[in-house]
């Protein structure tokens, strides 16, 4: 659409077309300012917006960066699955693909190699303060298959988890459900002539393996370690192998 061309300036005399066309000109700035304000129709019309848009499209453009920089800063994250793991305070995550599960385990403790046992990570100044998973292979497919939580968790405790000259004592085995898969979790005490362990376990069923998970720490300790120890047993999950 034409821009109508104030009646002042038509009035106006003119000494020759050059004078004109500068009168002309001189009005642009006001044309400007009224019809260039959205920043598409402003950068057609030629001349810098005024100082006060320059600041505003500058601080839009520093919004920009930040959005930019959180965005790259999000994709260059792990997993999320993995991420939460390792953003848990104070426990490390251990993955292992090849078997199909994954724990945490509390920051400090280290891996030591034990016959017999997939992985055991322990703290090296209270040995008693450890966690350990074990799997042997097995026809069931699901843990219930093996009996209810309690006789299922007595009968390990006592053949595997805990020497024959240990007195044993099951405090609690129970039956969850993570996933659509059955875990058994249980707690229990093994009494040697110097020390007692106080233990919490997991086990299940999944990609033709029994999978046993066990952490515990010193009786003496436990008050203090319990819910790391928690945290460990909870943490343990089993993913499906394709």
């Amino acid at each position: 659409m034409a821009t109508a061309v104030p009646a002042a300036s038509l009035r106006a005399p003119s000494s020759s077309p050059a004078a004109a066309a500068r009168r002309l000109g001189a009005g642009a700035p006001s044309l400007r300012k009224r019809h260039c304000a959205v920043a598409p129709v402003a950068a057609a019309c030629g001349p810098a917006p005024p100082r006060q848009l320059d600041n505003e499209e500058a601080a839009s453009s520093g919004r920009r960066r930040v959005l930019v920089a959180g965005a790259a800063a999000f994709l260059s994250r792990p997993n999320p699955a993995a991420f939460a793991s390792e953003a848990k305070k104070g426990f490390l995550p251990v993955v292992d693909k090849k078997a199909g599960y994954s724990f945490l385990y509390p920051f400090g403790w280290e891996e030591v190699a034990v016959q017999g046992q997939d992985k055991v990570y322990k703290d090296v100044i209270e040995p008693l303060e450890s966690v350990s998973v074990n799997s042997i292979p097995t026809s069931k497919e699901d843990i219930r298959d093996l009996g209810p939580p309690d006789k299922v968790a007595e009968a390990l405790i006592k053949k595997v988890l805990a020497p024959p000259t240990q007195k044993t004592k099951l405090i609690e085995a129970k039956e969850n459900d993570v996933d659509g898969r059955a875990y058994y979790t249980f707690e229990f005490t093994a009494q040697a002539p110097n020390y007692t362990r106080h233990a919490l376990g997991a086990i299940v069923i999944a990609n033709g393996k029994f999978f046993t998970l066990t952490t515990g720490a010193n009786e003496r300790r436990w008050e203090k370690m319990k819910d790391r120890l928690h945290t460990v047993v909870d943490s343990f999950k089993i993913e499906n192998r394709i």
